[in-house]
Order: C-alpha cells, then sequence, then structure tokens
C-alpha cells in the first residue's frame, strides 16, 4: 500500500510531478469549489489543494489517516516553497471520535493542564511543541553515546532485576521473582564498576532506572532515564568533571545544529563554554549567605541550586557550576573519602539552569576500604560479597557519573515540570497509560 509513499519533506524533490503521500488530517478548511487540506507525516506538514469535485472533503474528520496523490506545485508563499495540487485521496483509518485534544494548534493556545495532557499521552505527542521535546531529548541522548563511543568507551546493558540495592537504602521497587525477592535496579552503578574492573576501563549505559521515593514533585519521577558512564585510570574526580565539560559541550553543539526546528519553539538554555566553573559545597555556602542571605547549613536545597545558577550566569554568562567535596553522610558507601579533607568525598554534582542535573565522583578502589565503608553504613559485607569480589583482584582508581535525561532535558527547554520531559510518566499517582 506504501510502497510509493514520499515524506513531506523530500516531495519538494518532484516539482511538477505526481507524488505519493500518507499521514494525518493536520487542518482542513473546506470552501465551495475547493478545500485546503493540511497534511502531516513525520517530517512536516504540507498544504493539499482539493478540488470538490475530485473529492468531497466534508467526509474528513481531523486525524483522519489518509493516502493523498497529487501534483508536487512551487509555491513561494508556503514555508516549504511548494503545495500539493490534489489528485486523489484514500481514507485509510477513520478518526472515529471528537478528538479530547487538538494537535493542530500551538501549545500556549490549547488551555490544558498536564494531567490532561498525560493521559492522552500518546495523541499529545502529535502537537508539534510536545512532539519537539523527545526530538531534542533523543538528540540528547544519541550524541551522549557519540562522545562517548569517540572516546573509546564500550556500551553496556546491564540487569534491571537485582538482588540488593545499588544504595544500600529502603529506596527500592521489590518484585517477586519466583521463590525470592527481587528489586527494580536503582542504578547500574555496580556493574559499570565492575566492568572497568573486568577489562574494558571506560564503559557507558543508557537506560531506565527506579527509585522508590515517596515523593511527588515536578522535578522527580520514580522510573527515569539515566545516562551513565564509568571510567579507570582517574587521579581524582576533577578527571570526570573535565570529561563531563567535553560531553557537554558536544551535547549541547549537536542539538543546536541540528534540531534548529524544534528548538524554535522554545526559549532554551544551550550554553557554550570551554570550562564550568568548580567550587566546593563550602563555597557555595558561603556564596548565597553572601549573596543572597541564605543560610543552608551545608546543605543546598531547590531554591539553592536556583539561587547559585543565577549567580554563576552573572558572573559568567552561563547558568552552569560543578559543586564537589560533599560530606561521607550525603554519598554512597562507594565515594571516595577525600584524600586531605576529613569527613569529605571525591564526588561532585552539576547544577544546571536551576537544577541538579548530574551527580558522580570517584569511587573507592580498594577493597579493605570498601568494606569498611559498608560497614560503616550499618550494611553487612557480606551481603555485597558478589559485588565486592572484583576488588580483590586489582581494580583500577576509577569514577563516573549519571545524568538524567529528563532533567537535562527539561532545562535545557525551560520546561516547568519534569514529566513534560518524559514520554509516559512513572511518579507516585501515576502508572498509566
Amino acid at each position: 500500500m506504501f510502497e510509493k509513499r514520499v515524506l513531506i519533506k523530500d516531495a519538494g524533490h518532484s516539482t511538477g510531478k505526481i507524488v505519493e503521500l500518507a499521514g494525518w488530517v493536520h487542518n482542513l478548511r473546506v470552501l465551495s469549489k475547493f478545500s485546503f487540506l493540511i497534511l502531516r507525516d513525520r517530517s512536516g506538514t504540507v498544504q493539499c489543494v482539493v478540488d470538490a469535485s475530485l473529492f468531497d472533503t466534508r467526509k474528513l474528520n481531523l486525524e483522519d489517516l489518509v493516502i493523498l496523490k497529487g501534483k508536487v506545485a512551487e509555491d513561494k508563499r508556503s514555508k516549504i516553497g511548494y503545495e500539493i495540487q490534489t489528485t486523489h485521496i484514500e481514507i485509510v483509518s477513520k478518526a472515529h471520535e471528537q478528538l479530547p485534544i487538538l494537535v493542530n494548534k500551538p501549545l500556549q493556545n490549547l488551555n490544558l493542564n498536564l494531567d490532561t495532557i498525560l493521559d492522552h499521552r500518546t495523541l499529545s505527542i502529535r502537537q508539534e511543541e510536545i512532539s519537539s521535546i523527545f526530538k531534542i531529548q533523543n538528540k540528547l541522548i544519541q550524541s551522549f553515546r557519540e562522545y562517548l563511543l569517540k572516546n573509546d568507551f564500550t556500551e553496556i546493558y546491564t540487569p534491571k532485576i537485582v538482588a540488593t540495592g545499588t544504595e544500600g537504602g529502603s529506596e527500592l521497587f521489590q518484585v517477586k521473582y519466583f521463590e525470592r525477592k527481587a528489586y527494580l535496579a536503582q542504578s547500574p552503578q555496580f556493574y559499570k564498576q565492575h566492568m572497568v574492573g573486568a577489562g574494558y576501563e571506560r564503559v557507558f549505559e543508557t537506560a531506565h532506572v527506579y527509585r522508590a521515593e515517596q515523593h511527588n514533585t515536578s522535578r522527580h519521577l520514580n522510573e527515569y532515564y539515566s545516562l551513565d558512564f564509568e571510567m579507570g585510570f582517574i587521579n581524582d574526580e576533577t578527571d570526570i568533571m573535565r570529561f563531563e565539560m567535553g560531553l557537554l559541550s558536544y551535547m549541547f553543539s549537536k542539538v543546536r545544529e541540528e534540531c534548529h526546528k524544534e528548538l524554535s519553539l522554545f526559549k532554551y538554555v544551550l550554553p557554550e563554554f570551554k570550562e564550568i566553573p568548580i567550587i566546593s559545597l563550602e563555597e557555595a555556602c558561603k556564596i548565597l549567605l553572601k549573596k543572597f542571605k541564605k543560610d543552608v547549613h551545608g546543605d543546598l536545597d531547590p531554591d539553592s541550586e536556583k539561587l547559585l545558577c543565577e549567580y554563576f550566569d552573572k558572573e559568567n554568562g552561563m547558568p552552569l557550576v560543578f559543586v564537589n567535596d560533599y560530606p561521607q553522610s550525603k554519598r554512597p558507601m562507594y565515594a571516595m573519602p577525600h584524600k586531605t579533607k576529613k569527613g569529605l568525598t571525591h564526588s561532585f554534582d552539576l547544577i544546571f539552569n536551576g537544577l541538579e542535573i548530574t551527580t558522580g565522583g570517584q569511587r573507592i578502589h580498594n577493597y579493605d576500604m570498601l568494606v569498611q565503608s559498608i560497614a560503616s553504613r550499618g550494611l553487612d559485607p557480606e551481603s555485597f560479597k558478589d559485588y565486592l569480589e572484583i576488588f580483590k583482584f586489582g581494580m583500577p582508581p576509577h569514577g563516573g557519573l549519571a545524568i538524567g535525561a529528563e532533567r537535562i532535558t527539561m532545562k535545557v527547554l525551560n520546561l516547568t515540570n519534569i514529566r513534560e520531559a518524559c514520554f509516559y510518566p512513572r511518579d507516585r499517582i501515576r502508572i498509566t497509560p
């Protein structure tokens, strides 16, 4: 049926010729002698002029799926430079009900709340602005993978059903695994470290992770897509931060270069940089107290993250800052204790446009130190024997990070809620569609 189909974006190469298009009826204006039909496919939209004597367009509904044949005619008034003079329309699949969401208008004109958009998620993605969010997100993830492959990383694929929690806490989704208990993975952290120790040295994964956290905020999801990497033979966490500077610069440049149309729909934030400032948590607290009269008592809350980004945006023209030297009490058991600053770790967060989008750092590679760290958290090292084994056999100094794909998309596009940057959100109350 679709063997001769041409995408709308390619039809302009066939000026003066008959082409066959297929897509959805995006808009329709019916006049007495002819109609203007806007056809949409994955590549864009085109105006199709329909003679009333050839086809009665009153049979059509918005979002009907049709096959349309017609002559490609130059039209300088059109954004794409041509229109279709229709000779034939075949209805393939009817839209049987009144649309719960109109997808042919700008999002700001639809007056929809987020719950309505998410309740009808698959249909809402047909709307151009919403669809563009995920095209930009796709480019961010694709360029993440590209950069790591260019830098000699190996892509890995780790289990999402695990026997123990990565963080050792209670924020785990328990599942029945035949006769045993199992859990959904909070992170690929243990497996990333294992693959470094297995000899790959540099590994990455992009996959869903699961956190059974009780919060229900505009910045949290219980299932999210994590962009992770781990690399061996590092000196400390600054090697990871320096690498992320190059990674983000590459990701942002790719989006700027290849998503012009999609970006035009947003007030986006894609800073260009060679360096991102690095400050300690102590320095961050001093800035907040001095510049904003805000005493955070050694910890950063959401408001603090926004204020820090405002400060560095004014100072450097970009809302980005690394914060390192976090206390051991605020970091997982595998975080490397600081060499010279007692009670602190070689770990960091990257705060972008008012939100932490990355957590990372150097990991403990010494077996005895790691066993001691696990025990100091009140955990039984025996429960982590599979994780610990590789550390007995020459584990290199290593570290890595995780970037939340929805979070970085949210902040690049200045979205107000992280659910807008997730195809099908899973949060404290939503498990459908």
